[in-house]
């Protein structure tokens, strides 16, 4: 019991790392020049930071557009007061977080279906036109560039025994309640199964989507996410100065944001709020210093460039590294080592001391009265001129091993990727257990239950051998989209069972807490079957699963195949045709993207035309 509480306190150092600094600071910090109006103002930017952190920190999206939702968060809020629609600020405050997030829900639908600097400029070109709305349309409203005034503060209690929050160390009070309520739900946020599939978002977000998670809707949950909180943070700037001012909405706002979570290191949460202190400090102190009065601004910027050059993860960010390097580091040293001697050419574990009746919580592959569980329609894939699959039909028996052969060139990877509809096809479709899948995307494809490993490993590299097969297997668990934030990544017995069991199968269970990157390249392979095998499916495609191995680990990922085998329908695209006649129940061969033969090992084993394809005898021109 001892154990598990001490476990259970280490998880929540940061909240209570939070919480002391929170109560510390009033006490401390004035003494180094941060009056409690300043302090309670950088809480004000850490709230906001909180949401933007979650945005561009774990999920890797830059918003530039983040003062619009602070404005409308803002501007409701203090409308609906000053205007008398409602007289209690907790209700006029929910109702501008609300506005704010339904904002972002249209913005971010419409911005996170882009990528990189193209999603960056949708948000800055909303952030404009929102900044233009507040101060001409809607200026009826928002008073325009005179913002509103007399905007009331919060009030606790009823009646003659309301207390009302007034400026100085009651409001800093209750911006430090309200900050920390939404930091610790923020690190729920970051620890929950959402948060993990956000994180491989921005490791491998091809490889998030392959897995069957639907990623345009988790990025879209990280943008409403962080316009709720910079809502929140708007609601509340004119409470605690009485007044809504106009610049709420300004480009300079957004800016701003992004600077202090740069300087305070993103992806920690605590960063833009160590940020806003050191940039309001820098603004604020500036200024005083003689000589300094106009030229401030040049001096915060050459102070911005400095920290970022020199701290290049931040100032949280650099701290939280040194301390993760410097407590894991004899761990580090050790999965290396284990990975140079496997390069070496020792510690190779074969597969066949495996446990044969090793077993997967899988489903039956068997889901409808047809024994065909894949089947190819005349496949097409037309680049211009180029025809990279020219109508190509196969069928994959339910329970068989069937290999896809070809010399290069054939089209072997392009009809793999049109069945799990990573490339739509020009002409034809895929059907499972009888079922058209094709038209659907990649995502959805995972989910009907196709999966695939890749010729190229696609993995999470900064994440753990356990953490990767988790994503994988949280797809299958959870479906496509499941916005449960308030439990943990690792609360969910079956994931766990499945990751088990699957590391046991692959012989990583040793490596299970090992970051990916560190793997040695056999393993990473493994890695890379078992990530599709985690997502339970009922046909496994592996694309040159063998390629790069030595000949030991060759015969020990055949054997791996043979165990999978056992449980789901297996289609698999090889150039070994020693382990190809070795493994495969059924052939299908493919010359310069058409269909040359299809047959039994024995078949094509002493098919001529197959023979001349792979000696270079058989050309285009001539009939296949």
């Amino acid at each position: 019991m001892s154990i598990a509480r001490s476990g259970g306190l280490r998880n929540h150092t940061p909240e209570l790392a939070i919480l002391v600094m929170l109560i510390a600071a009033p006490v401390a910090l004035p003494h180094l020049g941060f009056s409690i109006d300043l302090l309670t103002r950088v809480l004000n930017w850490g709230l906001i930071g909180l949401g933007f952190d979650i945005l561009f920190g774990l999920v890797g999206l830059l918003s530039f557009g983040q003062a619009a939702f602070y404005g409308v968060g803002g501007f409701v809020t203090a409308y609906l007061l000053v205007s008398g629609t409602l007289t209690s600020v907790w209700l006029a405050l929910a109702a501008g977080t609300i506005s704010a997030g339904a904002f972002g829900l249209v913005v971010g639908w419409l911005a996170v279906r882009r990528i990189g600097i193209y999603f960056t400029m949708i948000t800055l070109a909303f952030g404009q036109m929102a900044y233009f709305i507040e101060n001409s349309p809607l200026s009826h409203y928002t008073g325009g560039e005179n913002g509103i005034p007399g905007v009331p503060v919060p009030v606790l209690g009823f009646g003659e025994h309301a207390i009302r929050i007034g400026a100085g160390l009651p409001m800093y009070v209750l911006f430090a309640v309200i900050f920390f309520g939404a930091y610790v739900l923020a690190r729920r946020i970051v620890r929950s199964p959402v948060g993990a599939i956000l994180l491989a978002i921005k490791e491998n977000t091809a490889r998030v989507a392959m897995l069957g998670h639907n990623v345009p809707a988790y990025k879209l949950t990280a943008f409403v996410i962080a316009a709720l909180y910079a809502g929140l943070a708007g609601g509340l700037l004119g409470s605690f100065q009485s007044y809504m001012p106009p610049d709420a909405f300004s480009l300079e706002t957004s800016g701003q944001l992004v600077v202090q979570t740069i300087v305070g290191g993103a992806n920690t949460l605590v960063g833009p709020l160590v940020g806003a202190a050191v940039w309001l400090w820098l603004r604020d102190n500036l200024q005083l210093i003689p000589g300094l009065s106009t030229l401030w601004k040049l001096v915060l910027g050459i102070a911005f460039i400095v920290l970022v050059v020199g701290l290049r993860r931040g100032i949280c960010g650099e701290i939280i590294h040194w301390w993760t390097e410097r407590r894991t580091l004899s761990a580090r040293q050790a999965a290396e080592a284990v990975t140079e001697t496997i390069e070496a050419g020792g510690a190779v574990k074969p597969a066949l001391s495996r446990e044969r009746d090793a077993t997967l919580p899988l489903p039956s592959p068997a889901t409808g009265d047809s024994d065909i569980a894949l089947e190819a329609c005349a496949l097409a894939r037309h680049y211009g001129g180029l025809k990279a699959v020219d109508g190509v039909s196969f069928k994959v028996r339910c329970g068989s091993i069937h290999a896809v052969i070809g010399p290069n060139g054939a089209g072997k990877s392009t009809l793999f990727k049109m069945l799990l509809d990573e490339v739509s096809p020009t002409s034809g479709h895929v059907l499972l257990f009888g079922s058209q899948v094709t038209g659907h995307g990649v995502s959805r494809t995972a989910q009907f239950g196709i999966a695939k490993s890749n010729q190229l490993n696609q993995l999470f590299p900064n994440l753990s051998v356990r953490k990767n097969l988790r994503i994988a297997a949280l797809a299958r668990r959870r479906g496509p989209l499941r916005i449960d934030l308030l439990r943990t990544a690792d609360s969910l017995p079956e994931v766990e069972a499945q990751i088990d069991a699957i590391m046991a199968l692959l012989d990583l269970a040793v490596r299970a807490d090992t970051p990916a990157h560190i793997l040695a390249y056999g393993e990473k392979r493994r890695l890379e079957i078992g990530m599709a095998l985690a997502t339970s499916p009922k046909v496994l495609l592996l694309d040159e699963p063998l390629a790069g191995m030595s000949p030991s680990e060759r015969a020990a990922t055949c054997a791996l195949i043979r165990d999978i085998a056992q449980t789901c329908t297996i289609v698999i695209v090889e150039h070994d045709l020693d382990a190809i006649f070795g493994l495969a129940e059924r052939i299908t061969v493919l010359y310069e993207g058409r269909l040359l033969a299809d047959g039994t090992a024995d078949e094509i084993r002493g098919n001529q035309q197959v023979q001349d394809a792979y000696l270079g005898g058989l050309h285009a021109h001539e009939p296949a």
